[in-house]
């Protein structure tokens, strides 16, 4: 099989390390050579983050470069239309619809970009944008934002429920678990 490519940007300490690694266990588990990059970014201080997940009968590298992305998984609007020269033509983006004022917004030296959903659209990429924050809380907590992502992001694989649920179950600490299963169930709808 081909590398295949996911792309998970957000903003610091939105929880895009725990998503990264329940990728890479899962496809580990599937028999896959997997890569996961570190964070990049400023992921302490509210700045943007990427990380890499790579997957395939043979990954050498853990980085993806412009336009090999297979999918672009991000925790904020802005940021899935910072990325989206690193989707690839017929590449997928997941994203969810909150809106976090980068520093140039806040100061006031600029305005939020209206209509990305539609923008990134008009540019050629297929966007599953949804409210992710909302079926965090109610899942229990805004935090599981990422797992409301990543449920939404295995309608695009062929992979049976219980392996997600087995890489759900090796990833999250059991104190959090029902919340996170929770937050995949609403984000898959």
């Amino acid at each position: 099989m081909e590398t295949k490519n996911i792309m998970i940007v957000g903003v610091g300490g939105q929880g895009s390390l725990l998503a990264s690694k329940l990728l890479g266990h899962l496809f580990l588990t599937e028999g896959y050579d997997v890569k996961v990059s570190e964070v990049h970014g400023m992921s302490q201080r509210g700045g943007s983050v990427v990380t890499y997940v790579r997957y395939g009968d043979r990954v050498a590298s853990p980085v993806i470069d412009e336009g090999q992305a297979d999918f672009i998984v991000s925790f904020e609007l802005l940021e899935s239309a910072r990325w989206l020269p690193y989707l690839k033509k017929g590449g997928q983006i997941v994203t969810n619809t909150q809106q976090i004022d980068p520093m140039p917004v806040v100061t006031g030296q600029m305005e939020y970009p209206e209509d990305l959903v539609s923008k990134m659209r008009s540019a050629g990429a297929r966007v599953d944008a949804m409210d992710c924050v909302s079926l965090a809380q109610q899942a229990g907590s805004v935090k599981a934002v990422n797992l409301v992502l990543l449920g939404r992001l295995s309608h695009y694989f062929d992979f049976p429920e219980e392996v997600w649920q087995a890489a759900i179950e090796a990833c999250v600490p059991p104190k959090f678990l029902e919340m996170n299963r929770k937050a995949f169930a609403l984000g898959k709808g």
